[in-house]
């Protein structure tokens, strides 16, 4: 069994927050593997300050982090039926780096939320986010966690039986994905 490489990107800040918490629980399901959580607090993306100071420091950092994983995990809340700004900001920024490290890489999407549709929106956002920068989405089966407040138990743990199962199954298809090359 191989070790690979996850890097993984919650679309909250929050140190606590739910989709870091769903991350973690990927990892762990996935199995043995390195992990590293990504750093998305940027500066608002703006051509002038691209311009008058190149390409900030931390987002060349991400990009070579998804440039250097094997894969990479995107775990996302939903603001209003949409992907958060500072995910999409991120995404904004390091398609401005050179080359696309996005290009080929397996990706795995999941979404954590405290409404009812766990997400389900702010997913098909990320999807056409995605989209333009050709990464191997690895998709299916849909992993939403509604009501994610009340969906870990003290230790972290996801304690939502269903979202638990679909995670594992995605999880191992992003797996097989690696192992096969």
């Amino acid at each position: 069994m191989s070790t690979f490489t996850l890097l993984g990107i919650s679309g909250s800040l929050r140190q606590d927050a739910c989709n870091r918490r769903l991350l973690r629980e990927a990892v762990r399901a996935f199995g043995p593997a390195e992990f590293i959580e990504a750093d998305i607090r940027f500066p608002l993306y703006d051509a002038d300050l691209e311009e008058a100071e190149g390409i900030p420091a931390p987002v060349q950092k991400l990009a070579d982090q998804i440039a250097e994983a094997d894969a990479v995990l995107i775990s996302t809340p939903e603001y209003n039926k949409n992907l958060p700004g500072v995910l999409k900001n991120a995404l904004d920024w390091v398609s401005r780096t050179k080359g696309n490290p996005w290009n080929g890489k397996p990706v795995a999407l999941m979404a954590a939320a405290d409404g009812r549709a766990g997400g389900e929106r702010a997913m098909n956002s990320l999807v056409l986010c995605m989209m333009p920068f050709r990464p191997r989405l690895v998709y299916g089966p849909e992993v939403f966690v509604a009501g994610c407040r009340s969906a870990f138990d003290e230790e972290g743990r996801l304690n939502d039986a269903g979202a638990e199962k679909f995670l594992g199954l995605l999880m191992g298809k992003l797996r097989r994905t690696l192992e096969e090359g």
